[in-house]
C-alpha cells in the first residue's frame, strides 16, 4: 500500500472555518480491519473523482461501553492505531465524536442534518450494510437515501467484506484474538496484530532479575488479546525480537492495571518516551499467577527460549559456555 500524507484529527467537529467538503465514511473502526479497508479506500477513490477530502468518523468510546461498560466487547486497537489505521487507507482527516448522552439522544434526522451535512461538510458517504444511527438506531441506509437530495450529498453501501465464506468483522478478530489465532488474527487485519504506545517507566522488576522490560500502557478495560507472545518490536532502530505480556501482572501487582511489557532479546538500551510498535507474531500461553518471584524468573526464562523458537534465533550460551 502506497504511503500517504499525515492525517488531520479532530476531537469532535471541526470549526466552520475549517471545514471542507469531504467524502465520508462512518464506523467504529476497531482494528481497521480488511472489510473497513475495503470502504477506506472506497472513499478515497470517490474522493479523487469528485475533488473532495476524504475523511473518517468514529466514535470513542465504544456505543457499546457507553451503554454496558461491563459487557462491552473487548478492544482490538487503542485510538493511535486506530487512527494510523486510517491514515494508512489514505484518510485526510478524521472526526472522533465524544459518544456521550447527548450524541446517543440526537434523532437520526439531526445527526444527518447537523452533523454529517453541516458539521462535516459532508458532500458523499460511504457505510457497511449494517450501518444504524441516531436515537434509538432509528437511522438507516434508507433515510440516508430519502435525505440525500435535500442534504445535497451522494449514498453508496458496501456489502460485508468475506474471507472463506465468512464475513470479516472486529468481532472475527476478536475471536481470532482470545483464542490466540495469531495467524487468523492476522489474515482478518491484513497484517500482523500490533499496539502502538509511548516507552514508560515502570517498577524495574524486570531489571532486577535479569529481564528489563519495555512498558506500554493498555488504554482499554478489556483488551482483545493477551497472555504471553513472542513478538518484534518497531520503532527503535532495527527490528528487534523478542518476548511480550499483555496482561495484570497477578504476581507483583493488584492494581487491576493492564499493562503491555517485552524484554528485547539483546537489548538493553534505555528508550523512554520512545513510539514504538510491538507486532504480536505468536501466543506461548496464557497469563499466570506464581507464587515467588523465583517461579516468576523461571517462567520468564522458559518463555524466552520458545520465543526465541518461534522467531528462528540462536539461544543464548549457558552461563558455563560463556566461561570457556
Amino acid at each position: 500500500m502506497p504511503a500517504f500524507a499525515s492525517i488531520q484529527v479532530f476531537r469532535g467537529l471541526p470549526p466552520a472555518a475549517k471545514r471542507a467538503p469531504c467524502a465520508l465514511a462512518i464506523g467504529n473502526f476497531d482494528g481497521v480491519h480488511c472489510g473497513h479497508r475495503a470502504l477506506l479506500l472506497r472513499v478515497v477513490r470517490a474522493a479523487q473523482e469528485r475533488g473532495l477530502v476524504p475523511a473518517a468518523m468514529t466514535f470513542e468510546p465504544h456505543p457499546r461501553e457507553f451503554f454496558a461498560p461491563d459487557a462491552a466487547p473487548a478492544r482490538v486497537a487503542n485510538l493511535r492505531d486506530k487512527i494510523e489505521g486510517l491514515r494508512a487507507c489514505g484518510i485526510e482527516r478524521a472526526f472522533v465524536l465524544h459518544f456521550n448522552r447527548r450524541l446517543c439522544d440526537l434523532a437520526a434526522e439531526a445527526f444527518i442534518d447537523q452533523i454529517l451535512v453541516k458539521g462535516c461538510a459532508m458532500r458523499w458517504l460511504i457505510v457497511g450494510d449494517d450501518f444504524r444511527f441516531g436515537a434509538r438506531r432509528r437511522g438507516d441506509i434508507a433515510m440516508l437515501r430519502e435525505h440525500a437530495q435535500a442534504g445535497g450529498y451522494e449514498v453508496e453501501q458496501l456489502a460485508a467484506v468475506q474471507q472463506d465464506e465468512v464475513r470479516v468483522s472486529s468481532s472475527a478478530v476478536r475471536a481470532a484474538l482470545a483464542a490466540g489465532d495469531m495467524a487468523r488474527a492476522a489474515r482478518l487485519l491484513g497484517h500482523a496484530y500490533h499496539i502502538s504506545g509511548r516507552v514508560l517507566h515502570g517498577a524495574k522488576l524486570g531489571r532486577q532479575i535479569g529481564y528489563p522490560t519495555l512498558n506500554l500502557r493498555v488504554a482499554h478495560r478489556r483488551p482483545a488479546a493477551h497472555g504471553i507472545f513472542a513478538v518484534r518490536v518497531h520503532g527503535i532502530g532495527a527490528v528487534r525480537p523478542g518476548v511480550a505480556s499483555v496482561g495484570l501482572r497477578p504476581t507483583v501487582d493488584r492494581s487491576g492495571r493492564w499493562l503491555l511489557e517485552v524484554h528485547l532479546f539483546d537489548f538493553a538500551d534505555e528508550v523512554y518516551g520512545r513510539l514504538v510498535r510491538v507486532e504480536f507474531l505468536q501466543k506461548l500461553r496464557d497469563e499466570e499467577k506464581f507464587d515467588s518471584i523465583e517461579e516468576l524468573t523461571a517462567a520468564i526464562r522458559s518463555d524466552s527460549q520458545r520465543a526465541r523458537e518461534v522467531l528462528a534465533l540462536p539461544q543464548p550460551a549457558r552461563p558455563e559456555q560463556r566461561k570457556r
